[in-house]
């Protein structure tokens, strides 16, 4: 059985800590899951909207998009219908249904330490 934050870890900060709590404004709850992550992790062409970089995009509902998953029953997918997922510039989840597609690629770290 899986932790309920396999499926709902950015749901829960946007959801509970952006909208309930109001402890973090939206774009910053963001950027730390992004552009500050892929930085930290020296992911190259990575975390931000940027040409050349890859396109890796979530597009969601702020105010729909909240965790379901419990201990008791950790496969949930978050709520939001009008959430669409990008991975290297392909569709891969639209209208919250999954296509398919899986475009993704095993990230390793190069000899200077970045990744990509």
């Amino acid at each position: 059985m899986p932790h309920p934050r396999f499926y709902g870890t950015f749901p829960r900060i946007i959801g509970h800590y952006v909208h309930e709590e109001q402890l973090l404004p939206l774009e910053q709850a963001l950027r730390k899951m992004t552009g500050a992550t892929a930085a930290a992790l020296r992911l190259r062409d990575r975390g931000l909207l940027r040409e050349g970089y890859r396109a890796d995009i979530a597009i969601f509902d702020p105010a729909e998009f909240k965790d379901r998953a419990t201990y008791a029953a950790p496969h949930q997918y978050p709520t939001g219908n009008r959430t669409t997922v990008l991975v290297n510039g392909v569709v891969v989840v639209d209208n919250a249904r999954h296509t398919g597609a899986t475009p993704g690629t095993v990230l390793r770290r190069a000899g200077d330490g970045t990744v990509g």
